[in-house]
């Protein structure tokens, strides 16, 4: 029996002895989101945008503290906020993962009408109601602050405390702080980032490279070699929506963000409320400080040693002061 001959004949054999498969017009319907009955690691799929679309979310630990953690971008992912499993659980907290729609583990729609300061809001609102959290604690970081001062701003009555980490309450702040930092860049970095700038040449290597080699090693993340969920938080983020709300460079901000600004709403926050900043940060941690003395029930602590990811590079310091305020609320 030659080759064909053999294959034919296994084609026959295989058809009488394997059950016939469903036709695609046959197939069972979709399975819910979360079936019932299956444990699935913590994660859950809560729909969004009216249920157009599903994001990511995962519960670690348990607790009479319930965290919900609002990561930064916009159009990063959870991945950068690992850290937080390493001291959270341990100390009685249930924290909430979450993939804001258009990152990592979440859908990714091409739609560019969704990345909006209010529809994200209404998206964490959806969330809130998906994983059944009331009187909880919002952790914003960064864009992620943004997002939760706007989320106290309009839905406070379900929070029971709300943490700000590395983020001013307005866009003018943050750039007058970067602005300030382009010390950091060698002279000849600083001519070459200013003309690359005046022509908007965002994408030009060179400006990526001195980013990537001059400033964000001392004012991202202090840590050398990078911790690895930062890398691969790096390596997943949705650069589209990165573009659309903040712009294409970390030194200005020509995104639909540019002209939020928060400082004189604070006062209309009335939960506990711990503001974090660093002392090597892209944020200026005054602003840090001056955001907690416009709001009733708030405090605010200095990384020393920390930059913009001080959970990571000043994390000691960050933890002790985080479990105890999440702890008193």
């Amino acid at each position: 029996m030659d080759r064909r001959q053999f294959l034919s004949a296994a084609a026959v054999l295989a058809a009488a002895t394997t059950p016939m498969t469903p036709s695609l017009a046959e197939a069972a319907p979709a399975a819910p989101l979360n079936p019932p009955g299956i444990r699935m690691a913590g994660i859950r799929m809560i729909p969004v945008a009216g249920g157009k679309y599903k994001v990511w979310t995962k519960k670690i630990g348990s607790g009479a503290v319930k965290v919900l953690l609002l990561h930064g971008g916009p159009g990063f992912s959870h991945e950068y906020l690992e850290a937080m499993e390493s001291f959270l659980p341990e100390a009685g907290i249930e924290m909430y993962y979450y993939d804001q729609l258009g990152s990592n583990n979440s859908d990714q729609p091409d739609d560019t009408s969704l990345w909006t300061l209010p529809r994200f809001v209404e998206e964490v609102e959806e969330v809130r109601q998906g994983l059944g959290l009331d009187q909880f604690v919002l952790y914003g970081h960064s864009w992620g602050g943004i997002l939760a001062i706007d989320y106290a701003l309009k839905y406070q009555k379900h929070l029971k405390g709300l943490v700000i980490s590395n983020m001013a309450a307005g866009i003018q702040a943050y750039l007058k702080r970067v602005n300030a930092l382009r010390s950091l860049m060698k002279p000849e970095s600083q001519k070459l980032i200013r003309e690359l700038e005046a022509k908007q040449a965002y994408d030009d290597p060179a400006y990526e490279k001195i980013m990537m080699e001059e400033m964000y090693p001392q004012m991202i993340c202090r840590l050398d070699p990078w911790p690895e969920p930062v890398t691969r938080a790096f390596r997943h983020a949705n650069l589209t929506i990165y573009n659309q709300m903040q712009g294409k460079s970390e030194l200005e901000v020509t995104g639909n963000l540019k002209d939020w600004e928060r400082w004189d709403q604070l006062s209309q926050i009335k939960v506990k409320t711990l503001t974090i900043g660093a002392t090597h940060d892209e944020m200026d941690p005054e602003d840090m400080k001056r955001m907690a003395t416009l709001m009733p029930n708030a405090r605010s602590v200095t990384c020393p040693q920390g930059s913009h990811l001080c959970m990571w590079d000043d994390q000691d310091f960050y933890f002790k002061n985080l479990i105890p305020f999440l702890k008193s609320v």
